[in-house]
């Protein structure tokens, strides 16, 4: 088995000179770092499972996740899991009415993994895949999630966001939960709100984004990512082990998703955009949640995560 020697680059980075602005440069060390998932499906959190089990079981960090549809568009490729779960997922009738609650607990389940502290479960429909934001929007009750989200972000007082990145080719309802999730920052003053980053994971960690034309709140500070995740990262005994292995963990946890069990082993990195619209200062706490991610881990070993020049 090849051995992957982890890597790390820190760049030098231009932050506030205030007093009280370098102090949240560092992490409060007393009190956890705070962050919230805000995703379309039941397994979204694909996309940062490993830096969510990073902070989480790692750094004593405290993630919570609100995941907005059911699921039920998932019943086309739920052929292996029939037998499974005992009942013929793949007959849109069967699979719609089932599916909600057989997701929901694939999705505790993954959290369990993770190390995912609360969870929330809107139950919008989940209704078929197109490129239309605008679609998903108009079938959710937009408001009732909005006002959701809103509560959610005011009561945790969380330091970052993920959402999946909302690239013109993503599925339209993750865009809509992307889009959901920067309107909701919007409404917090701009002192309170936390960092939103869109995260993608990639065979490579060379990946460009480019806004949403018709919607600015999409817009990042920079083309290329901010943060990298390496799953890739070795150790253990004889370094055989990798955070691989926690994502393959999550994937096997959404048994009712065939198409989605070939991702094992697929994409190496997690890619992580900051959006323009969160603070300075949450910037500065999720850079240096980044370098923590980067540092040594108990194990003597260096994680291959990475801060770009970028990153403010």
């Amino acid at each position: 088995m090849k051995v992957f020697l982890a890597t790390i680059f820190l760049a030098t980075v231009a932050l506030p000179s205030s007093a009280a602005a370098q102090q949240t440069s560092r992490l409060d060390t007393e009190r956890p770092f705070r962050a919230l998932l805000i995703v379309a499906h039941p397994d979204d959190e694909y996309d940062m499972a490993a830096t969510v089990y990073r902070i989480a079981q790692e750094l004593a960090g405290w993630v919570d996740q609100i995941v907005i549809s059911d699921g039920e568009g998932g019943y086309r490729y739920s052929l292996l899991a029939n037998r499974y779960y005992g009942v013929d997922l793949t007959d849109e009738s069967t699979g719609r009415s089932n599916l909600p609650k057989i997701r929901e607990a694939e999705a505790r389940g993954a959290a369990r993994i993770l190390g995912i502290r609360r969870q929330w479960f809107l139950k919008e429909r989940d209704d078929h895949f197109t490129l239309s934001a605008d679609e998903a929007l108009k079938s959710w009750r937009t408001d009732r999630v909005l006002a959701e989200l809103v509560e959610s972000l005011r009561e945790g007082h969380y330091d970052v966001v993920f959402v999946s990145l909302p690239t013109a080719e993503t599925h339209n309802q993750h865009k809509a939960a992307s889009l959901l999730a920067l309107k909701a920052v919007e409404q917090l003053p701009v002192r309170e709100r936390p960092a939103v980053v869109g995260a993608e994971a990639d065979p490579k960690d060379t990946a460009s984004y480019k806004a949403l034309s018709a919607y600015p709140s999409t817009a990042v500070i920079s083309s290329s990512p901010q943060f990298h995740f390496d799953r890739d990262t070795r150790f253990g005994f004889q370094n055989a082990l990798s955070y691989e292995i926690v994502v393959d963990w999550v994937i096997a946890e959404h048994k009712s998703q065939g198409l989605f069990q070939t991702k094992c082993g697929q994409d190496r990195f997690e890619n992580f955009w900051v959006f323009a619209l969160s603070a300075d200062s949450s910037l500065s706490r999720t850079k240096a949640l980044f370098e923590r991610i980067a540092a040594p881990t108990s194990r003597g070993k260096q994680t291959a995560a990475a801060v770009s020049g970028n990153a403010q």
